[in-house]
C-alpha cells in the first residue's frame, strides 16, 4: 500500500499535540495537586465533587449561624441570669419587709429596691456583638425598655418597645433555631416574655415598681398578700427562662457537632476523588516528557530522510 508523504507530518503534529495536551494536563496537575480541575478533565468525577462542594459550602453556613448563635445565647444567658440575681434579691426583701420591719429599714428596701429596677432595665437593654438588642424580638435596632423616673429619681414606669417575634437562624437543612427570647409577650403565644408573659402572670416590673412604693407606703401587707406571690411568678418565669436557655445551648452543641463531622467527611470526599496521587502523576508526567522528545526526535529523522530521497528521485 502506498502512503502519502505529507501524511507523515500531519501524523506527526497530531501525536505531538495529544502529547502536549497530555503533558500541560500533567503538569496542572502537579502544580495545583488535584487530578480533576475542571469539568473535562473526568465530567463524572468533577459533578460529583462540585456536589460535594455546594454541600460544604452550606455545611459553613450552618456553622457560621451557630456560632453567632451561641454567642447570642451566651449573652442572654448572663443578662438573664443576672435578672434571677435581681428577682432573688426583691423576693427576699419582701420576705424581710414584714410586720417587724422598721420604717427606716422599709425607706433602705425602697431604695435598694428602685435601685434593683435601674439594674434590670440595664440588664434587659443587653446587646450582642453586632450592636443589636437582645431582648427587642426583631425590632433589635434601639433598646427594648425605657424606664421613667420622677423628681425624686424613683422609676414609675418601664415601657416595652420591642415585639415578640424572635429572629431564627438554620443550623442543619430544614432545622432553624432561635438563640433570644423576646422582653415580653403579651399575645398569649408565641416565646415567652422574659419580664412579662400573660400566660404566666409574669410582669417584673411593675411588681417591683408596687413593692417599692409598698415599701415607701409602709404597707407591709400588699407587700406579704400581694407583692411577694407576683415575684414568685416572676421568679418561677425567669428561672424557666434559664432552662430553655441551656437546652438551646445544648442543641446548639449538637448542631455544631453535626455540622463538623459532615464538613469533615465532605471534605474528605472532595480530597479522595480530586487530589492527584503525586507519585504516579509524576511518573506518568516524566513518561509522557520522554514520548514526547522521543517524537520530536524520530519526527524530525523521518522528514529528513524522506526529504534526502525526494531529492535524490528530483535529481
Amino acid at each position: 500500500m502506498r502512503i502519502a508523504f505529507n501524511s507523515f507530518p500531519d501524523s506527526l503534529v497530531n501525536r505531538l499535540s495529544l502529547l502536549n495536551s497530555q503533558e500541560a494536563q500533567l503538569e496542572n496537575q502537579v502544580d495545583t495537586g488535584k487530578s480533576v480541575s475542571q469539568l473535562s478533565d473526568d465530567p463524572a468525577v468533577m459533578q460529583q465533587v462540585l456536589g460535594w462542594q455546594v454541600q460544604n459550602s452550606s455545611t459553613a453556613q450552618y456553622q457560621q449561624n451557630i456560632t453567632t448563635l451561641q454567642q447570642q445565647a451566651t449573652s442572654s444567658y448572663n443578662a438573664i441570669d443576672s435578672l434571677q440575681t435581681i428577682s432573688a434579691r426583691a423576693s427576699e426583701i419582701a420576705t424581710e419587709a414584714d410586720g417587724t420591719a422598721s420604717s427606716s429599714d422599709l425607706a433602705s428596701y425602697a431604695t435598694e429596691v428602685n435601685q434593683l429596677i435601674q439594674e434590670g432595665v440595664q440588664a434587659m437593654n443587653s446587646q450582642n456583638a453586632q450592636g443589636e438588642y437582645l431582648f427587642g424580638g426583631t425590632d433589635n435596632s434601639q433598646p427594648p425598655f425605657v424606664a421613667t423616673t420622677d423628681a425624686s429619681g424613683n422609676v414609675t414606669a418601664v415601657s416595652y418597645q420591642g415585639n415578640d417575634s424572635v429572629p431564627s437562624a438554620e443550623v442543619a437543612a430544614g432545622y432553624s433555631l432561635s438563640a433570644q427570647v423576646p422582653g415580653a409577650n403579651t399575645s398569649g403565644s408565641g416565646p415567652a416574655g422574659v419580664i412579662t408573659d400573660s400566660r404566666t402572670g409574669a410582669d417584673f416590673f411593675n411588681h417591683l415598681i408596687a413593692l417599692r412604693n409598698d415599701l415607701q407606703a409602709g404597707n407591709t401587707q400588699a407587700i406579704t398578700t400581694t407583692d411577694l406571690p407576683n415575684l414568685t411568678k416572676d421568679e418561677d418565669n425567669i428561672t424557666s427562662q434559664i432552662s430553655a436557655n441551656g437546652l438551646i445551648q445544648s442543641q446548639l452543641t449538637d448542631a455544631s457537632t453535626v455540622a463538623s463531622t459532615q464538613s469533615t467527611a465532605l471534605t474528605e470526599n472532595i480530597s479522595k476523588a480530586s487530589d492527584a496521587d503525586m507519585a504516579t502523576t509524576l511518573t506518568r508526567l516524566s513518561s509522557v516528557q520522554t514520548a514526547y522528545q522521543a517524537a520530536l526526535e524520530s519526527g524530525a529523522s523521518l522528514l529528513n530522510g524522506n526529504l534526502s530521497l525526494m531529492s535524490y528521485i528530483q535529481v
